[in-house]
């Protein structure tokens, strides 16, 4: 475990020394469905140059053994040159080959070669997931982004399973000694990173078509397209629409990037137990398997698979064509593809919501991030794999999307393709950095760059707007706007320094019209930088009802509603017309509470109030899922059981009067389940819908709803281990196994927590899903219950980082922290709560501690913090 953290400095000397040039990896996975057999032979060839003969360098392969290892046809003595995850190589010559054979280990991580029995069927899967660093899980490799190499897979495996990888398929040999047993051998790829090869085996389904476009220079591109998935899923997988959001994408970016689609076929794989939404793996993305819908799902569900599956298509150019040289510049493929995925959907869909989603959805995970003490900039300080792991996150996807939106209004969108197009021609199948990136844009555009990357791409934090409104005064009309300016706080919450950036906003003039529809009566563009920005063109204009700053999300920056306008959404959210308006004004309310500024038990009566009447499914989700934290997290104690009967009653009225088999009826079913795990008061209209005696005209009580209803029944202890064994026997799938797992750790008894708590962080047994599933139900009790737990939490963070993989580790001091906390009750001030000393003490304790564990714990408690000063507000 010790050398496993390879540092940036370490990966630097390595890509001075070496240059890599192919990969031919065999992998023998023939008994992968025998559960006593615990990995599998795995052999690497690779060819290398070395710039200073005699020198050293090293092979990372984190292996169950390793059998032998060849350079340049000798054989080294394996006791001395494997040390951990590193293999040392000595006494390089200016070309050479070194042969790696070892034992791999399956995981039920999620990393590395992934292992997964259908509890269905029995049967047998396979995939390998790598990012950051994880394909020397499965062989033998320079795991670095900035080494890149043609890739030759091989692969053993029984003759009934479907078997692909990055490369196309060329030949499948049936063994005459061992008919049971297949080889497929599939062609050499482009140059590409370690850590997006990939390998899927098992007895998948597989649908297949293809693709076939026309380029510019009239060259017709033909690309087979398939689609997998597992066996028992195959009726519910609706490979047609899948097919067709592929086909349209294709289109769509080989006409924007004017580059070939560059690696041969695109195959999807949806599979179980996935740690992401998906990987953009070239030539086969994998993608969770939550994306295949056995159950109803609202439309804006289908909208963010869509969403998905062309971000990951934008990887095919941003990522994979092109990659950054290190994990600090992680944001050159995730910012693009998030901002080209959504774009993607706005341009080749029938969806029209695409923005106003991703400004309800996606920018609200950047606020959030980039309000942690540890938010960093787009562009990140990434010391090593550990860091990089943490910055999957919403500065480097959504952040850097939202940004880069910015970009495009600034430069042009011709030009934005523009210089995009020349990068992927002066850098294809190389690595970059945002330098390279900055000289295409900025000769595409005609401007420098330099001074916006640094306002936009260098600094942290997120900036709060404000409009301060004076009404004119010895005027006929009183209701005339004065003078009017757009304030800025832009305070760094890593550093405390104030950071403002330059913004191109719209303010937007809302009004009632005739019919009482609160409508745009007029807007002005303007620039606003610094800390007041005077906006002289809103002068002597009627006072409006709704004065919005940011109107249609021009820019990356929190809201601020003036007190006029405030007390207009207030009263009439309801009435506002537009999508992205209404998206925005929920934002604000939300951003009002989160940030203690109004009580919360406000935002959660807007959402009683005006819930009902949206019609963005995805903005509802969303806000019944604010409302949910709000009512659990930001009311205090003392107030929160009358909110939350409230907002239960609320669910259950609009369940009854949803208009039938609506996506609208579906929230608030799964609003109504959420928040009765903490009330009571509906357990019977609940346990009526479960057994059939109650029915709800057009609602679909299928599986996943089923699993919450017993959550619920579970955590006020009405639901035995024989009920939900019995229900499990009916819903014998990956997800029935987890809600089963979710709704008996529920359950409000010391020994089942106790239980709960040995399983996943004593225990070894749990795989990444289930272990998930049961800090999910162990969470769902009072915190009274929970509280015997808090000391033992703190002295096991270190040995669970030590022991664990990053992914199961980081799963574990996430999810058992001890977040749900009261000020009631203890007095004093978010700063004195027990929880939040206790924290203080272990990390002041610790400062030697790894970096990404300090950073979970940090966060947190940031989270936590927030959650009490909200409490001390509504107080």
């Amino acid at each position: 475990m010790s050398n496993q953290n390879l540092s940036r400095d370490e990966a630097a000397a390595r890509s001075a020394l070496i240059t890599t040039h192919s990969y031919d990896i065999s992998l023998d996975v023939r008994q992968a469905a025998d559960p006593g057999v615990a990995g599998y032979t795995s052999r690497s060839v690779i060819t290398f140059s070395a710039s200073e003969p005699g020198a050293s360098t090293f092979v990372d392969f984190i292996a169950g053994s390793v059998h032998s290892v060849f350079l340049n046809g000798k054989g080294l003595p394996v006791a001395d040159v494997v040390d951990g995850s590193r293999i040392r190589l000595d006494n390089l010559q200016p070309e050479n080959q070194v042969t790696i054979t070892g034992t791999a280990l399956y995981s039920t991580s999620g990393e590395g070669m992934h292992r997964f029995v259908d509890p269905a069927d029995g049967q047998c899967y396979l995939y390998t997931q790598y990012e950051p660093a994880d394909a020397r899980r499965v062989f033998a490799n320079f795991e670095q982004p900035d080494l890149k190499a043609e890739f030759t897979f091989h692969v053993m495996a029984p003759s009934d399973w479907q078997v692909s990888s990055n490369g196309a398929e060329v030949l499948r040999t049936q063994l005459t000694s061992d008919p049971a047993t297949s080889r497929w051998d599939f062609a050499p790829t482009r140059p590409m990173s370690t850590y997006i090869t990939t390998v899927l085996a098992g007895p998948y389904f597989k649908a297949r078509d293809a693709w076939s476009g026309t380029l510019a220079d009239g060259t017709v591109l033909d690309v087979p397209l398939a689609l997998y998935c597992r066996a028992s899923m195959a009726a519910s997988f609706d490979a047609g629409a899948l097919f067709g959001l592929t086909k349209n994408g294709l289109s769509f970016f080989n006409e924007l990037f004017d580059f070939p689609y560059p690696w041969g076929k695109y195959e999807q794989a949806f599979v179980p137990e996935y740690n992401l939404g998906a990987m953009e793996n070239p030539g086969l993305v994998t993608f969770t398997e939550s994306y295949v819908f056995t159950s109803r799902a609202a439309d804006s569900q289908y909208q963010a698979r869509a969403n998905t599956l062309l971000h990951e298509m934008a990887h095919m150019w941003f990522g994979d064509l092109v990659t950054m040289k290190w994990w600090d510049d992680l944001w050159l493929k995730e910012s693009f593809a998030d901002y080209m995925g959504t774009l993607g959907v706005d341009r080749t869909t029938d969806w029209d919501t695409a923005w106003v989603n991703f400004a309800n959805n996606r920018k609200a995970w950047a606020y959030v991030q980039d309000q942690l003490p540890t938010t960093h900039p787009i562009v990140a300080d990434i010391p090593d794999l550990e860091a990089a792991k943490q910055n999957f996150d919403g500065i480097t996807y959504a952040k850097g999307a939202s940004v880069l939106k910015q970009l495009v209004a600034y430069v042009g969108f011709e030009a934005f393709i523009a210089g995009s197009r020349q990068y992927f021609k002066d850098h294809a199948y190389g690595n970059t950095t945002l330098a390279e990136l900055l000289t295409a844009l900025s000769s595409a555009s005609g401007r420098d760059l330099a001074q916006w990357a640094r306002q936009w791409l260098q600094t942290s934090g997120i900036s709060t707007l404000s409009s301060e409104i004076t009404i004119a005064s010895g005027t006929a009309n009183a209701d005339e706007l004065g003078a009017v300016a757009v304030l800025q706080d832009a305070v760094d919450p890593a550093s405390g320094l104030q950071e403002p950036r330059p913004h191109r906003l719209r303010i937007g003039l809302y009004d009632f019209d005739d019919a009482g529809a609160l409508v745009r009566s007029d807007s002005v563009e303007t620039d606003v930088s610094g800390d007041r920005t005077d906006v002289t063109a809103l002068a002597g204009k009627p006072r409006p009802a709704l004065l919005l700053v940011n109107d249609d999300d021009l820019s990356y920056a929190k809201v601020r509603l003036d007190p006029h306008s405030e007390t207009t959404v207030r009263s009439s959210l309801d009435k506002l017309s537009d999508p992205m308006a209404r998206a925005l004004c929920w934002t604000a309310l939300w951003d009002s509470a989160r940030d203690a500024v109004t009580p919360a038990a406000l935002y959660v009566d807007a959402v009683q109030r005006f819930g009902p009447a949206e019609t963005g499914i995805g903005v509802l989700l969303n806000v019944l899922g604010n409302a949910s934290t709000a009512v659990e997290r930001f009311v205090p104690r003392g107030a929160r059981d009358t909110v939350r009967r409230c907002f239960l009653d609320t669910a259950a009225e609009q369940l009854q009067a949803a208009t039938p088999g609506s996506d609208q009826q579906l929230a608030w079913a799964r609003t109504l389940a959420a928040t009765s795990r903490y009330d009571a008061a509906r357990l019977d209209l609940l346990r009526g819908i479960l057994d059939g005696s109650t029915v709800i005209d057009g609602l679909a009580v299928d599986a996943e709803l089923r699993w919450n209803l017993w959550h619920a029944l579970a955590a006020h202890g009405q639901a035995s281990q024989a009920q939900l064994d019995e229900e499990l026997t009916r819903d014998n799938t990956a997800a029935g196994k987890s809600g089963h797992a979710t709704a008996l750790t529920a359950r409000p008894d010391a020994s089942v927590k106790a239980a709960a708590w040995d399983a996943a962080v004593h225990g070894t047994g749990l795989s990444n899903q289930l272990l998930s599933a049961t800090i999910a139900g162990f969470n769902t009790g009072a915190a009274a219950l929970l509280a015997r737990f808090i000391d033992p939490y703190f002295e096991c963070l270190e040995q669970v980082w030590a022991d664990r993989s990053i992914e199961i580790a980081s799963r574990i001091v996430r999810g058992f922290y001890p977040a749900g906390q009261d000020l009631d009750g203890h007095g004093g001030t978010p700063e004195t709560h027990p929880v939040i000393v206790r924290t203080d003490r272990w990390l002041a304790a610790h400062p030697g501690a790894p970096r990404a564990l300090r950073r979970i714990i940090i966060e947190q408690r940031s989270h936590l913090h927030r959650s009490l000063k909200a409490q001390a507000l509504d107080a």
